[in-house]
């Protein structure tokens, strides 16, 4: 695989400097991109490939993209995790995987595997408290190596944890590939709702299909029971119903999740009774029967 190449940092490619001029890749890594584009599609032995994507960040997305992943795994697929937000990647730590390196086969990268998901993530090849200090076009390389230069072999699900927002790399992936359809994950208050909107607009002009809105943090169940609604009540849903996209379910807000985002063993594996496990788990079975149904209506609409 290419070397990727931090802006902050002299390299031996020739990026342009100063001027405040966007910094191209170097001519290996075009070169080698157009090479691959025009002999074969990336990814040809992925079935399915679905984008975890909100409108802002701090809503849950990347929790929910990892729990999401290995719940898959758990019903037998072959599933792999891209964890896409260059600028804050957290799948290693979410996955205990801090110090974890991937090897090299060939020219490409062999993806590291743990709790049944392959994974790639730029956490995985620069120090842990190194800043990606990148414009577009470097972002946009990167994540085109992640797709075409990594041994992803076969998979019935490749998942991309997108970063927040509309920007170069939801652009680039949605360009580059074919995308089964795309998640999204939001909280219930206004704020959030707000930036899904933009999220749902941009995937629709990008003709990608929306699965369907999943709403995390939806409530805090009181030790009588009793659910409080910290950050409004069924904001996410009434805004899936609002725009026509199907509602993949609700996620309460939950002690465990968060540990096991910080100690590196999700939560659907260290506390797979709780609440918050069991919603996750239904909204995964969303997921895949949204999945066959996109997939179904696309052969009916090419026969």
């Amino acid at each position: 695989m290419s070397t990727l190449h931090d802006e902050s940092t002299n390299s031996s490619c020739n990026h342009n400097q100063g001027n405040g001029a966007a910094h191209s890749p170097c001519s290996h890594h075009k070169e080698h991109g157009e090479s691959r584009a025009h002999h074969e599609r990336p990814l040809q032995q992925v079935k399915n490939i679905i984008a975890i994507a909100s409108g802002k960040g701090g809503v849950g997305k990347s929790t929910f993209a990892v729990n999401l992943a290995i719940s898959l795994a758990q019903t037998g697929a072959k599933v792999g995790l891209i964890d896409a937000d260059l600028y804050g990647p957290s799948i290693p730590t979410m996955f205990g995987l801090l110090d974890a390196k991937p090897e090299v086969a060939g020219k490409n990268l062999v993806p590291l595997e743990k709790f049944g998901v392959k994974l790639m993530s730029i956490g995985f090849l620069i120090d842990i408290d190194t800043a990606v200090i990148w414009r577009g076009p470097m972002a946009s390389s990167a994540i085109k190596q992640f797709i075409s230069e990594v041994d992803w072999q076969e998979l019935d699900y490749l998942i991309f944890d997108l970063p927040p927002g509309t920007g170069d790399i939801q652009l680039t992936i949605a360009q580059t590939i074919p995308l089964t359809g795309a998640v999204i994950v939001t909280t219930p208050q206004d704020v959030a709702i707000a930036d899904v909107s933009k999220a749902l607009s941009m995937f629709r002009k990008v003709n990608v299909p929306v699965l369907g809105l999943v709403e995390n943090m939806s409530y805090y169940e009181l030790p009588d029971g009793t659910k409080d609604y910290i950050f409004g009540n069924q904001g996410g849903e009434i805004f899936a119903r609002t725009q026509g996209v199907a509602f993949l379910g609700s996620i309460p807000i939950d002690r465990a999740i968060r540990e096991g985002g910080d100690n590196g063993t999700p939560c659907i594996l260290s506390k797979p009774d709780s609440a918050t496990s069991k919603a996750i788990k239904q909204a995964a079975t969303e997921v895949a029967r949204q999945v066959s149904i996109t997939n179904t209506r696309q052969a009916a609409e090419l026969s």
